[in-house]
């Protein structure tokens, strides 16, 4: 129940951390009382993350029960007080509050609400003073435990080759890794003298240790080296009894334990000295591991060998020696012949039960200590139809039963390892869908949406939430699916073992989360009630209706074990319905809500004071945002898609606070966005922006870009239908012209921008372009130094000089419906990053450029660069030319839709 208690404390500590914003501090009758409760619930945190209760046993459950309530309730009693302050403001100002008794009620009920927020607070801040005292005083009585009663060293699996098992007639090959044997045997038996330390990397049960001991047993392996030691690391370990089973297995004689760490390191180094020798070290963990060894390992340049294996990217990164080799998941052959062999003796199939072991091979995704699992069973069991047509149907459940110590053990093993702050973001991805293909920004801002991240001032959420994922994917956690043009991480998953996993975990620490389901009527703006449904990740709940100020249990809560409960925390919600509405559902605690074909957004949206992201998707239509959006310093995101929305003008709100929405980092879908240097002062950290301009009938100068130059943090702008050149952040990573009458010559302003990696440039042939002119020339060499990615997209672009050093770092070249220009430069083939030309409904001659481009390069040995074709604008007519790997083409067999979609920004 640690994690359940840990991500309650975190997602309290962001509710803390909001409050001392000084739009919120003005809500507070008492303030200190927050830096006080903050102060404790930091103490909860550090102790958590220090402390695993998975380690010290006297830290009961119960304990972490009473942490994950007490966070709750002060969670509970800042929003309700909160909520409330909202509201009697917003009745204030609504209600006629002329009369000095209605304003003398108001003052009164305030005075009570801020005396009983007071009070409760207290009473949680004493009930996480009283759990402080308990943690302490059982921290004191599990040191004193262990000082009276020391526990023996733990002891890894014994080190030595004479104590790895044999692998009897399989020993000369290994099922489905025969192209990773003869690679490590390359590795190891190389010419080269200096000592390499090779890692192997993979997940758990991907077969690293299996591969290893094939290797280390290997005939020509064994003839190689002079010496040969095997030793398992594990995450708990003693350095002593390891190096005395070394000592022991390799020979040594004597009286050895009473020797100092020292001796045996020394006495071990003496005995390798001048031997050409092989050691495994197995299931490392960290780089302590390999620093409590290394300097027992010569280096006399005579080949000596390290071989580690390891889950964890960044612990084989470290070693240095050699890049890491990364084991790989079983492809569908490999995956049926492993099977036949540990199922099937000498050919004893039948057809029927070969069908269905097929499927059941191909269940196990590629993981080898699946197949081996599964396949163990089978092959005790009776050989017949029915039986194993009732496997094929529980797979996962089966490999991941807690009662098979070979998979659930070993797969838990990276869990258990995990340290508590990444533990709640990887159990959450066992509630995605089996085989899903996870999008990181969607995971990424889930993550944030559900509070798992800690808070670390002077870093943003998504750079934090960034940090985890890579954590988790070095570690083999996390699987990536698909990376971008240019290398980036776009899609990611798990697998089917690990997802189980997750859900069992989740099981065991009561980190529930509930399908956020609900009906929920709506008023219309014509009086009738609406009936709209709210969805969670394709799953309806239908539960009673939930008042904003009835108790709520956590999202992710120890006390939460009713799948039905009768108060739920929401945390996002998706609306589907129609027409106008007079109020929205006023969750407070929401932090991403999700409206569809709403036509008008309430003023109450203000009083979702928790909202992260508001996500409207409008049928094209324009929806005007309420005032009240720039009191939300919360906000993170505001995307409209099919639609946009106008953001109000911000000098029309009064008050004495200047609210800066230092949290918001997305603006999509905005119209004619009007940036005044207020607007850019109140939004110093907008990370995105894509507007459009539709308003052809007031001066340009009204809508000040020349501000957008002063948004220091902006990496990533899209632009409709402007016409002027303008002045850009030097921030800039990714820009999206999209129907912009910009001159040619005026790229220079654009290629000036010092990081700018992605640049497309989108328009329409149906604009009168009669004023432009029909040239790019690139004349200054520099420009566009970053740029990794350039697509140009139908545009009347007729002639065009560039040489290299005009986009130095290019990688790719995007071209579509270039119908009128006459070639692709010849310099960029001189180009030494470029990897793809890619052309799309292109002319015949620039086709032929490409070709031009490609067949030189190729005379120059360069067989990095491909070349893309897809279609050809001559009547229908596609380029006759055969797919070919060898060189480099690919062709496509019809016309497609240009992809401009991919490139989204």
């Amino acid at each position: 129940m640690a994690v359940a208690a840990y991500a309650s404390v975190i997602n309290l500590l962001h509710v803390l951390d909001q409050m001392q914003h000084p739009f919120r501090r003005r809500l507070l009758p008492n303030t200190k009382q927050i830096e006080t409760l903050q102060e404790k619930v930091h103490f909860l945190q550090e102790f958590l993350e220090d402390h695993s209760p998975t380690k010290i046993k006297g830290i009961e459950d119960l304990m972490m029960k009473q942490i994950t309530e007490a966070s709750n309730e002060a969670e509970d009693i800042i929003d309700s007080h909160v909520v409330d302050q909202l509201r009697q403001e917003y009745e204030h100002k609504t209600e006629d509050s002329s009369r000095s008794q209605v304003v003398d009620g108001l003052c009164e009920n305030k005075m009570d609400m801020e005396f009983s927020f007071c009070h409760d607070l207290d009473k949680v801040i004493e009930k996480i003073d009283s759990i402080k005292e308990q943690l302490l005083l059982t921290m004191v009585k599990v040191e004193r435990k262990a000082v009276q009663e020391p526990q023996p060293p733990i002891v890894s699996v014994r080190a030595g080759s004479s104590t790895l098992p044999s692998h009897g007639k399989n020993s000369t090959r290994v099922v489905g890794f025969d192209d990773h044997l003869v690679e490590i045997k390359k590795l190891l038996t190389g010419h080269q003298l200096n000592l390499q330390i090779i890692p192997i990397v993979g997940m758990g049960g991907i077969g690293k240790t299996t591969l290893a001991r094939f290797v280390f047993e290997d005939k020509y392996v064994v003839e190689k080296f002079d010496k040969r030691v095997w030793f398992t690391i594990s995450q708990e370990y003693s350095v002593h009894e390891i190096l005395l089973n070394v000592l022991h297995d390799i020979g040594v004689v004597g009286d050895l334990k009473n020797r100092t760490l020292a001796e045996l390191k020394l006495q071990l180094h003496q005995e390798l000295s001048g031997r050409r020798y092989l050691i495994v070290m197995d299931d490392l963990w960290s780089t302590n591991g390999w620093d409590d060894f290394k300097s027992s390992f010569p280096n006399y340049r005579n080949g000596s060998r390290v071989m580690v294996t390891t889950r964890l990217n960044d612990v084989a990164v470290s070693l240095g020696s050699h890049s890491p080799y990364l084991m790989s998941f079983l492809d569908e052959d490999e995956s049926w012949n492993l099977f036949c062999e540990k199922v099937f003796i000498q050919g004893s199939s039948s057809p029927e039960l070969e069908e269905i072991g097929k499927r059941i091979a191909k269940s196990c995704k590629g993981l080898p200590l699946a197949i081996v699992v599964i396949g163990g069973l089978l092959a005790k069991s009776n050989m017949t139809q029915e039986y194993w047509e009732s496997v094929d149907g529980k797979i996962n459940l089966l490999v991941s039963s807690e009662n098979d110590d070979d998979c659930s053990t070993i797969l838990s093993l990276s869990y258990n390892h995990l340290p508590i702050h990444l533990k709640p973001c990887f159990l959450y991805m066992g509630f995605f869908p089996e085989d899903d293909k996870i999008e990181v920004s969607h995971l990424i801002e889930s993550w944030i949406v559900e509070g798992f991240l800690k808070p670390i001032r002077g870093t943003s959420l998504e750079e934090v939430a960034n940090k985890y994922l890579k954590d988790l994917i070095e570690r083999n956690l996390i699987l990536i699916r698909w990376r971008g043009s240019l290398g980036e991480i776009e899609i990611c998953g798990v697998h089917d073992l690990l997802r189980d996993l997750c859900r069992r975990e989740s099981k065991k620490e009561h980190f529930v989360r509930i399908p956020k389901s609900q009906a929920i009527h709506f008023i219309e703006g014509n009086g009738k009630r609406m009936h709209n449904f709210l969805f969670r990740e394709g799953i309806t709940l239908r539960l009673p209706k939930v008042l904003v100020s009835s108790p709520s249990t956590s999202l992710v809560s120890a006390t939460v074990s009713d799948p039905h409960p009768q108060h739920i925390r929401l945390c996002s919600l998706l609306v589907k319905g129609d027409g106008y509405y007079k109020e929205l559902p006023l969750y407070t605690q929401l932090r991403r809500l999700s409206l569809y074909n709403i036509e008008i957004l309430p003023s109450t949206i203000s009083q979702l004071w928790n909202l992260h992201t508001l996500y409207l998707q409008n049928n094209h239509r324009v929806i005007n945002l309420p005032l009240e959006i720039w009191k939300m310093p919360q906000l993170r995101h505001i995307i409209v898609e099919l639609g946009g929305f106008h953001l109000p003008t911000v000098t029309q709100i009064d008050g004495k606070y200047f609210i800066v929405l230092e949290n918001l980092h997305t603006l999509v879908g905005v119209f004619n966005f009007t940036c005044t240097e207020d607007v850019g002062k109140r939004l110093p950290n907008l990370k995105k922006l894509e507007i459009d301009y539709r308003d052809n009938k007031v001066d340009w100068s009204y809508y000040c870009l020349h501000n957008i130059a002063n948004l220091h943090k902006l990496e990533s702008l899209s632009i409709a239908n402007w016409k002027f050149t303008f002045a850009f952040p030097y921030s800039l990573k990714k820009l999206k012209l999209y129907h912009c009458r910009i001159p040619w010559k005026d790229m220079t302003v654009i290629g000036s921008l010092p990081n700018l990696e992605i640049l497309l440039l989108i328009d329409a042939e149906a604009l009168d372009r009669s004023w432009l002119t029909h040239e790019w020339i690139n004349p200054v060499e520099g420009g566009f130094r970053q740029l990794k990615f350039l697509l140009v997209y139908c545009i009347n672009l007729k002639r065009w000089r560039a040489e290299n050093i005009h986009f130095p770092k290019l990688e790719i070249l995007e071209l579509v419906g270039m119908y009128k220009l006459e070639e692709i430069p010849s310099g960029f083939g001189e180009i030494e990053t470029l990897r793809i030309i890619d052309l799309c409904d292109c002319s015949s001659s620039v086709i032929n450029s490409a070709k031009e481009i490609w067949n030189e390069q190729q005379s120059y040995g360069n067989e990095d660069l491909q070349v893309k074709i897809d279609g050809i604008h001559s009547r229908g007519r596609r380029p006759c030319l055969s797919r070919s790997k060898k060189a480099g083409f690919r062709v496509a067999k019809g016309r497609r839709k240009c992809r401009v979609a991919k490139f989204k920004i």
